[in-house]
């Protein structure tokens, strides 16, 4: 649900746009939730040989784009591709108003997913890359071009050694409840 093949997905924090029906709610917020050094991110991405690419996601990733540039620069060197989950439309992210580093950010990417997601306009669909039908993917390395097959619709649930979870990806109707014991 990330983008194509086995990849590290960097979730990052804060984002105005408050959609209804947001897939990361949590990510909000631009209260620093944990604070990682480039280095430190890349070290840990290329550690794991599985790893085929970078999937950059949130909040809104380009608000964070200077950072991103240096990190995406350094797993592609490594032989990885790069993605990136946006808010923005790509003309809004090439318009003089654009975040500060978006273009140096664009150069580096080879998709992007476009869009704010809207519930109204949601797909339903195990086929499809995108979670609202306003959204674009933008192929920006044509290698890719077979690999576009992941599914927008997949949840994924993450317990925590200390019991917590992280739930990422399209809800739908599922609620989770926290039972007593």
């Amino acid at each position: 649900m990330n983008g194509p093949g086995c990849r590290a997905v960097i979730w990052l924090q804060g984002c105005l746009r408050e959609c209804p029906g947001c897939f990361n709610p949590a990510s909000w917020s631009f209260e620093i939730n944990q604070l990682i050094a480039v280095d430190t991110l890349v070290e840990k991405i290329l550690s794991n040989p599985r790893n085929q690419g970078v999937t950059f996601s949130g909040g809104e990733p380009f608000w964070q784009a200077p950072a991103l540039i240096d990190l995406a620069r350094r797993v592609k060197a490594a032989g990885l591709n790069v993605m990136s989950f946006t808010g923005f439309t790509l003309e809004q992210l090439r318009s003089p108003q654009a975040p500060a580093g978006v273009q140096g950010l664009l150069e580096q990417l080879d998709i992007l997913i476009d869009g704010a997601y809207v519930q109204s306009l949601a797909i339903h669909s195990p086929d499809s890359l995108v979670s609202s039908s306003n959204q674009r993917v933008h192929l920006f390395n044509p290698a890719l071009q077979d690999q576009l097959t992941w599914a927008s619709d997949q949840i994924e649930i993450h317990i925590l050694k200390d019991g917590s979870r992280i739930v990422t990806g399209y809800r739908g109707q599922l609620s989770l409840v926290e039972s007593e014991r």
